[in-house]
């Protein structure tokens, strides 16, 4: 059964962490207002919130397994206190943050209609800083952090996110509807 939980612990991580990019990157195009080549622009939205959803399930899981892994030794504490676990506490504890934010980011969602829309923004941002937490979590902590091609999936998870981080700084990031009917020819 450790094996079996083990293997799950494995695979949920690494999926988690292409869904969770790919939910940033979506979540940077639902603020452009800009289309993708085959979605209208709506679209964008429903599939971020989709995608967001799938990866906090796979995230779930993949902690609930690590939970009842022997090897990973976690204990119910070390999901909400982070840097106090028994293996790798540092890296564990990055995990431990970013679920932590996770939570804040999925509870203001989910309460978005009583927060207000100014704290369900501000709450957001701070997947700019789960994202990054999260991929070093992976790297450092991870079995499978440090071989080849999980450095690939990290380093280009990271370009992408990069890239568009640094482009939704830019001026040819547009965020109101009114900014880009003046910038349409």
């Amino acid at each position: 059964m450790d094996t079996a939980l083990w293997v799950v612990g494995r695979a949920t991580g690494v999926v988690s962490l292409g869904l969770i990019t790919l939910a940033v990157l979506l979540g940077i195009m639902t603020r452009s207002g800009r289309p993708l080549p085959t979605l209208p622009r709506f679209s964008v939205l429903l599939v971020h919130r989709n995608v967001s959803l799938v990866a906090t399930l796979f995230i779930l899981v993949h902690v609930v397994s690590l939970l009842f892994d022997s090897f990973a030794k976690l204990r119910p504490v070390d999901l909400l206190v982070p840097f106090i676990g028994n293996y790798k506490p540092i890296w564990q504890g990055l995990g431990t943050v970013a679920f932590d934010l996770l939570i804040a980011v999925v509870l203001t969602s989910l309460l978005r209609h009583r927060v207000g829309v100014g704290a369900f923004r501000i709450v957001h941002w701070v997947t700019y800083a789960m994202w990054p937490i999260a991929v070093a979590h992976g790297i450092g902590n991870g079995t499978d952090g440090r071989s080849p091609w999980f450095l690939t999936i990290a380093i280009a998870s990271i370009l992408l996110v990069a890239a568009a981080s640094i482009w939704r700084l830019t001026p040819f990031f547009v965020e109101s509807s009114q900014r880009r009917e003046t910038l349409q020819p």
